[in-house]
């Protein structure tokens, strides 16, 4: 009997040893482990393509090209920081790498908001991204070097889903439509009534005609379901943008060392060319094909006329957007004619993707 629980006491022993040995492991890892683990905050839901299609993707591919030195961990679902906090989270090292939009902290980024003007048309997602990408390069902000920007992509150019058609501008005048931030100013200056409300909002809005439409990417009328209470859609690639970014704490960044941080810039770039820049795009597609074959959807093109009235009218927020940064001593006009030109130079190359 005392053998027995003599051999089940070494068991007990060295059962406790291996799980104290793992938990330091685990929590007491020492300073020259060659493991850098970082955690990356965003706000997209789990089974969202931003997750399944770029995150994870990525970060094996970070992990394999590192032979398992970089060890990311994602948080998405904003269950480390939410979407209009994320920025400044990765700045003071709640989160080392953080994914969400620039949009989402109005004021903080002035100079940025130039991608997302009205008037300027990116033929696609691919476009829009190309030409944050490029531009940021060029214009080199100051706004964002408080961290170190891995990527940008967008969502490209949104449309006007509506309950009734939207031809022309006197179709637009007076009609209730679901819009944030600098799309409601937008929509304003173009004689309509924008409501503001969170997208999760927009569908019980729609159906009970509270607003009669919404201005969004076409991915809505499928993944939000849009399409099921909206029946036209007017496609205006001169009305909406949104970009978001991908950046790292600069401390995190400082923890890679020279030859990591050449792998972890290479991987990030194939998958910034490869998966993100193309993102919404497939998902626009997929959505827009969906709403015409399931529900009937009716697209609307504006003829050329048209467009140019529309663009006309919304002049005066693309000024406002240059006095403002003039006031901050940098020079509005050379901003935004940069961006139309690489707007215009990358919509010829990729706009028929």
């Amino acid at each position: 009997m005392r053998k027995k629980t003599a051999v089940l006491l070494v068991v007990v022993v060295a059962v406790l040893a291996v799980t104290a040995a793992a938990l330091t492991a685990v929590f007491f890892r020492p300073k020259g482990d060659p493991v850098v683990r970082l955690n990356l905050a965003h706000f997209f839901p789990a089974a969202h393509p931003v997750e399944k299609e770029l995150v994870q993707p990525w970060i094996a591919a970070v992990a394999e090209a590192t032979g398992g030195q970089v060890q990311i961990t994602s948080y998405p679902g904003e269950t480390l920081a939410n979407a209009a906090e994320i920025y400044s989270g990765v700045v003071t090292g709640v989160a080392d790498i953080g994914i969400s939009c620039f949009a989402y902290t109005r004021g903080r980024f002035p100079v940025l908001e130039v991608f997302e003007l009205p008037g300027i048309i990116y033929l696609n997602a691919k476009v829009a991204g190309k030409v944050a990408w490029e531009g940021i390069k060029v214009l080199d902000p100051e706004e964002i070097k408080d961290t170190r920007l891995l990527m940008v992509f967008s969502t490209g150019p949104g449309a006007l889903f509506t309950k009734t058609p939207v031809r022309s501008l006197e179709d637009l005048r007076g009609m209730g439509i679901r819009a944030t931030g600098l799309s409601a100013r937008t929509l304003e200056t173009l004689g309509a009534s924008p409501v503001a409300m969170a997208q999760p909002e927009a569908y019980e809005a729609m159906a009970k005609g509270i607003v009669q439409g919404n201005l969004s990417p076409l991915e809505v009328l499928e993944g939000w379901r849009h399409a099921e209470v909206t029946s036209y859609v007017t496609m205006t690639p001169f009305l909406y943008n949104t970009l978001f970014f991908m950046t790292i704490n600069h401390k995190a960044w400082e923890k890679l060392s020279p030859e990591l941080q050449e792998i972890f810039s290479r991987v990030t770039g194939e998958y910034l060319e490869e998966v993100a820049l193309g993102l919404w795009d497939w998902q626009n597609e997929s959505a827009l094909r969906w709403a015409v074959e399931e529900t009937g959807m009716q697209v609307i093109e504006l003829p050329l006329e048209e467009t140019e009235r529309w663009i006309e009218l919304i002049r005066p927020v693309q000024d406002d957007f240059v006095e403002k940064i003039g006031k901050m001593g940098i020079d509005g006009e050379t901003v935004l004619g940069t961006v139309k030109d690489l707007a215009g130079r990358y919509n010829q190359v990729y706009g028929n993707n």
